[in-house]
């Protein structure tokens, strides 16, 4: 890949503070990093979309072709037996994989993403977790787009096969990730879900995978109407990014919380305020798989704390074999 174009779209401004915010740089030096997992539909054996849980991603589709003699070695599977029938011959009906399978990422980058206190923030999590997927689906010879939305709009990039339109899907992830701030009247928009989700079923009109990429803030009834009617036609892949103090908070005495300009004082030595803490955690994210049990959607879990490939990669099944990341 010619790096040189880089600085023509790098965004203006500081340079990024590693872990706050993403750094275009580092989200195309990703490219090589993709090794080990895959979205396509043949999984290995560990991968979590292999197997019981939720779909298999169906992958490429297919056009029929013709109908033609069966001949020693097709697949029985494919018997056309009205004809066979009819001609008291055995035929078969033969099938092309369409050329390639159009991927949409969409990508969360609203203020509640802008959270982290190990690694890196959910809204870095999410830059580098599209990255990857953009690549590894360019790699493929897929189309891959994006729906990159904040708490006020949505960008569309239409699925396009060309390193020139991953980079564009970089540079607006950059540019709404670099607007994040805690100290300037930014206020968390929880309904740009639905709204994302709404123009996600006009773009994914059919035989699509659409990855979720985000923290399924302001989920509702709503987003599970869209969702199902979105994965009606088309594979649906959730990579949920979540930040290990939500799960669990620590004692860790009074501290102050902040979203946006609101603050608040809580004491975490209270044992009764943890525990509800994070069982609140956790029925959100029971909610998040009762979702995939019922719509068939697998959900991907990904944590601030630990490099987003080598989730991947244990997620999905790869044996790391002592490679490095």
């Amino acid at each position: 890949m010619n790096e040189s174009i880089l600085p023509s779209i790098r965004p203006s401004g500081p340079p990024p503070q590693p872990g706050v915010y993403a750094d275009l740089a580092e989200l195309v030096r990703l490219k090589f990093r993709t090794g080990g997992f895959s979205f396509l539909p043949r999984q290995p054996v560990h991968s979590i979309l292999a197997g019981r849980h939720a779909s298999r991603l169906r992958g490429r589709g297919l056009n029929f072709e013709e109908i033609r003699r069966y001949l020693p070695g097709d697949d029985i599977r494919n018997m056309d037996w009205h004809v066979t029938a009819r001609t008291r011959e055995p035929h078969v009906r033969v099938y092309t994989e369409e050329r390639d399978r159009p991927v949409l990422l969409v990508i969360d980058q609203r203020q509640s993403m802008f959270f982290g206190s190990r690694r890196a923030m959910k809204s870095v999590v999410a830059a580098e977790a599209a990255a990857l997927a953009a690549w590894r689906v360019l790699q493929a010879g897929d189309r891959v787009g994006a729906l990159v939305f904040d708490d006020t709009d949505v960008v569309g990039i239409a699925p396009q096969r060309s390193e020139q339109q991953v980079l564009r899907i970089f540079e607006t992830v950059v540019q709404k990730n670099h607007a994040l701030r805690v100290d300037q009247g930014h206020r968390a928009n929880p309904a740009m879900l639905n709204r994302v989700l709404v123009q996600t079923s006009r773009v994914a009109v059919h035989d699509f995978l659409v990855c979720l990429i985000g923290d399924a803030t302001g989920a509702d009834a709503e987003s599970v109407r869209h969702i199902t009617l979105i994965s009606a036609h088309n594979d649906v892949l959730s990579l949920f990014i979540y930040d290990p103090l939500e799960a669990a908070l620590p004692d860790a005495g009074r501290l102050v919380m902040a979203e946006g300009e609101l603050q608040t004082e809580v004491d975490t030595s209270d044992r009764g305020l943890r525990e509800r803490y994070q069982r609140e955690f956790e029925q959100r994210l029971a909610r998040i798989h009762e979702l995939s049990r019922q719509r068939q959607i697998p959900v991907l879990p990904l944590s601030t704390a630990e490099p987003v490939q080598a989730q991947l990669r244990a997620l999905l099944g790869a044996r790391q074999r002592g490679r490095r990341p």
